[in-house]
């Protein structure tokens, strides 16, 4: 198998749950809570326990357990308030936001921060969120073109004393956006596992996530992004999302995944799988993401489990480092009871990964 191998320590982020129902659509018990006491001690813990970045999710609608939804930009600067070090990358779905907005917005959150702010710019798989709120509907192609002169924009904005634009979406004469951003400038992330979000992010993006994936599905990903960034003369990193259940024995770990599926909710699964396989499957080779998940994949919305961070301390380092052999840069994570499975991921996985990376180093 060819390897990208990678020399610097993988970074580590996790999903703040700013939208209720926890990361898993089903009817275990999830200790945990999408209310701002809890999500400030997560962050506090996160930071603690070795975590560099948080992921805030945007929602406008209820659906599928998230009845309940935090604004991302909002809640991001409030965990910024209540941390020293951790980033926090504040989701922005094209449509609802404009560049002129969230390039604002994004630059104050950076003074106020000391720079601790990145975007993830969302192209969007919610076919009735669209609908409920008046936003027209975009074709899958036509989402990708839009998040792509959203990014440019963005970075015209923030980098151009005077910047001017002529798309399809944005345009701009001569705007003169003033206090720019602390540098660095933001960093920008982008999702998605279909061949316009590749492309996407091997022209415009710092960062590229993509769903969860076994080792050779994600090694294929990354050869194919890396060699289209080559050609575009540009730099993309990768995140991976993964699901973290790390118990002492791997026996427990497997019955904890088992009782999440067996209690999963089969119309809400089925309603998710239904919106999310259409907006996959939409893509022209039909490889976007979800487009080949099934039912147990998609009781974790970003096929989390597929990763298989399911075993013990030990097992999951192991599987994190060999995610770091095939190219990846970061780990994108969730748990069934954030604050004390981050807390525990922080003191017996963490060191395990970085003795492991010593290894690694140490025999290059």
């Amino acid at each position: 198998m060819t390897t990208l191998v990678k020399k610097a320590p993988l970074k580590f982020a996790y999903w703040v749950p700013n939208v209720s129902g926890g990361l898993v659509i089903s009817d275990i018990e999830q200790r945990t809570s999408w209310d701002f006491d809890y999500n400030r001690k997560l962050a506090q813990l996160a930071e603690h326990a070795g975590f560099e970045y948080a992921l805030t999710q945007i929602r406008f609608t209820a659906g599928y357990g998230a009845d309940n939804q935090h604004e991302s930009v909002s809640f991001s600067q409030g965990l910024l308030g209540a941390t020293q070090k951790l980033k926090v990358i504040a989701a922005l779905l094209p449509g609802p936001w404009n560049p002129t907005l969230a390039a604002k917005q994004i630059a104050t959150i950076s003074h106020l921060t000391a720079g601790r702010i990145a975007v993830n710019i969302v192209s969007g798989w919610f076919r009735g969120e669209f609908k409920a709120i008046g936003e027209p509907w975009l074709d899958h192609e036509e989402r990708y073109l839009r998040s792509e002169e959203f990014i440019r924009c963005l970075r015209g904005i923030w980098q151009e004393d005077a910047f001017s634009f002529n798309g399809d979406f944005y345009r701009y004469r001569d705007y003169v956006m003033k206090p720019k951003p602390l540098q660095p400038l933001p960093e920008i992330f982008q999702g998605g596992s279909s061949r316009a979000a590749r492309d996407m992010a091997a022209r415009v993006s710092d960062w590229y996530f993509t769903n969860g994936n076994d080792l050779e599905g994600i090694r294929q990903q990354v050869l194919d992004i890396q060699q289209k960034a080559v050609d575009n003369d540009h730099k993309v990193r990768i995140g991976v999302n993964g699901f973290v259940i790390a118990r002492e024995t791997e026996e427990q770990a497997q019955q904890v995944l088992h009782e999440i599926i067996a209690k999963a909710n089969p119309q809400a699964v089925g309603g998710f799988a239904s919106e999310v396989k259409n907006a996959g499957s939409a893509s022209p080779e039909g490889e976007g993401n979800w487009a080949k998940s099934g039912f147990e994949d998609l009781v974790q919305y970003n096929d989390g489990f597929k990763t298989n961070l399911i075993g013990t301390p030990q097992q999951i380092a192991e599987r994190i480092v060999a995610l770091k052999q095939v190219g990846v840069d970061l780990l994108l994570l969730g748990f069934l009871h954030f604050q004390e499975e981050v807390e525990y991921f922080g003191r017996e996985v963490l060191p395990r990964v970085r003795e492991l990376e010593r290894q690694e180093q140490a025999h290059d």
